[in-house]
């Protein structure tokens, strides 16, 4: 049986550079706080955990003084900073570059709306870390979108101006455009630049795995997809592939590979999220090769 790792999947380079420094920082301290998982994988934090890696919460910042903490890559909000000053806290900052601008792209935008009463609405999941400190540039004012549904939050007599989380979808971010349109067109006639901005703030680095993953699900029998279950990228790249290829699973550990036939199938290909780490992928092929019977 044929098994190939899709050479375009694993980590970003939000994720890399988040890593980099946190491993940096440990091989010189042996510990180090990072708010959040640093990256939605357990096996990769479990091996970050075992180099002196603690994962704390918002709840546990205010209680530490004179430390250093790690902001992994999704960003976070003013309130974080103003923590860290008040705490005595270094903060490594590892924000993503761009969910950084994408952070003050909302803000500068907040900023304008004041005279038009206009709102801010961000296509993304309710209580994804990178969503947080996006609403958090607009004082918690920010309206969370995910699917059809919520449009029902939004004021359509009122001016739109809308951006993404950076992990989502291409496509769902198009699909969620197209119907704010239609709704604006319903209840004020047209649409201009003063009623709706729309701002496509997808990662690039993201969407365009979209196009190589479509193209390397049809190329195998079975897609083994290797994926945190709360990395929000990792549903959306699941989809890209499951869209394509019937017999795309979905896994985060070894033990989940045993759930799956592979019985007179003669091409695997394994890929992932973008938080994903290339070991991880490379673990699953190695199990692959020694299952009984598998290969010829």
């Amino acid at each position: 049986m044929n098994i190939t790792i899709d050479p375009h999947s694993g980590f970003c380079f939000g994720v890399v550079f988040a890593i980099q420094m946190a491993e940096n920082e440990l091989e010189q301290s042996g510990t180090l706080y990072c708010l959040g998982d640093i990256v939605h994988n357990n096996m990769e934090i479990e091996r970050l955990k075992a180099k002196g890696l603690k994962i704390i919460n918002h709840d546990d910042l205010k209680s530490l003084h004179d430390c250093k903490v790690l902001i992994r890559a999704h960003g976070e909000p003013p309130e974080t900073y103003q923590t860290a000053i008040e705490n005595n806290i270094e903060l490594i900052d590892a924000s993503c570059p761009v969910v950084l601008k994408l952070q003050n792209r909302v803000r500068t935008s907040f900023d304008d709306i004041e005279d038009n009463h206009g709102q801010i609405v961000i296509y993304g999941e309710v209580g994804h870390a990178e969503v947080e400190g996006l609403v958090g540039q607009t004082s918690g004012d920010a309206i969370i979108v995910s699917k059809e549904e919520d449009l029902n939050k939004i004021d359509f007599t009122k001016p739109v101006y809308f951006f993404s989380q950076t992990t989502k979808s291409t496509d769902g971010f198009n699909r969620m455009q197209h119907l704010i349109e239609e709704k604006i067109k319903a209840n004020q006639g047209t649409i201009t630049h003063e009623n709706f901005e729309s701002n496509d703030t997808v990662c690039r680095q993201v969407s365009n795995r979209e196009p190589q993953l479509l193209k390397f699900a049809t190329e195998h029998d079975v897609i083994i997809f290797v994926s945190g279950k709360k990395s929000s990228n990792g549903k959306a790249l699941y989809g890209v592939c499951k869209s394509v290829n019937d017999k795309t699973y979905f896994i985060s550990d070894l033990d989940e590979l045993n759930q799956i036939s592979f019985a007179g199938i003669n091409s695997v290909g394994i890929c992932g999220a973008t938080s994903t780490p290339m070991w991880l992928m490379e673990q699953v092929a190695n199990t692959l090769k020694t299952k009984e019977g598998i290969l010829n």
